[in-house]
């Protein structure tokens, strides 16, 4: 399982560092839009108002189909569960990708408006693309509040970081200098309805593809942790087995001879 995960590991880093940058330049490009346009824009830059009654969040929990991979899956799950601590006493809705979360959250009782297992063996965009559509249309039909997204973030072989990530709407990123005179300024050709209607839903595919990718690099960097780990202390583990079985075979030696010897000096 350790080659394995090493020899998956490479394909689904190099996926992710290919993908993670234009990932965060569009979720920036997006939040200085968010931040400068009226939401009223485009149905998907809606804010809530704080005195209509509050609907549930559509929390998204990114698990893995497969265990022996450390505390890979305790992690986010332990993650989601404070988030759904701290959310509305109505609880969210949830969204569970991956079997490990749809097995502990399915069993307790959670509302659940979707889930998606055995897909990160044949990962592909189609499977972000769904995920998004189910999103949009839950906030877009007033459903939900807002969309929030939880999964492994890939840092390195050794390290992944557990991220809470709001979806929808889209965070507004606030000015460096304060003020709105410190905003871009855009200029939109054709026009703003039509950019956005093609750059938002694109928008929330990406950073759905993104954490897919992360949680699938950050997984197999887990598991090739765990089965090192494994590997390592199974190696240590017969060692000393086999020194204590060599103890036992030295001392059953010595006291038949001492018994032989024994019996030599009666007679």
């Amino acid at each position: 399982m350790k080659a394995i995960a090493a020899s998956r590991l490479r394909r689904a880093q190099d996926r992710i560092l290919g993908a993670r940058p234009f990932a965060i330049q569009m979720q920036r490009v997006l939040s200085g839009l968010a931040a400068h346009v009226d939401t009223g824009a485009h149905p998907l830059l809606a804010r809530r108002d704080p005195d209509a009654p509050s609907r549930p969040t559509l929390l998204v929990v990114v698990t893995a189909d497969k265990g022996l991979c450390g505390g890979f899956n305790t992690t986010i799950i332990k993650e989601a569960g404070g988030v759904i601590a701290a959310g509305p006493g109505s609880g969210p809705v949830l969204g569970l990708v991956g079997r490990k979360g749809r097995d502990f959250f399915g069993k307790r009782g959670f509302d659940v408006r979707f889930e998606l297992v055995n897909l990160f063996s044949q990962l592909q965009y189609g499977h972000a693309q769904a995920i998004a559509r189910e999103a949009a249309a839950a906030f877009t039909r007033d459903e939900v509040d807002s969309v929030k997204l939880v999964y492994n973030e890939f840092k390195s072989v050794l390290q992944q970081r557990v991220v809470v990530d709001q979806v929808l709407p889209i965070p507004s990123i606030e000015p460096a200098g304060g003020g709105a005179e410190h905003l871009p300024d855009y200029l939109y050709e054709p026009g703003p309805a039509a950019i956005f209607d093609t750059l938002i839903p694109r928008h929330i595919e990406i950073q759905f593809w993104r954490a897919l990718l992360e949680s699938a690099a950050a997984e197999h960097a887990a598991r090739l942790t765990a089965m090192d780990a494994a590997s390592n202390n199974a190696t240590e583990m017969i060692e000393d087995l086999t020194l204590y079985m060599n103890k036992v075979r030295q001392a059953t030696i010595t006291r038949e001879i001492i018994e032989v010897v024994s019996g030599a000096e009666a007679l």
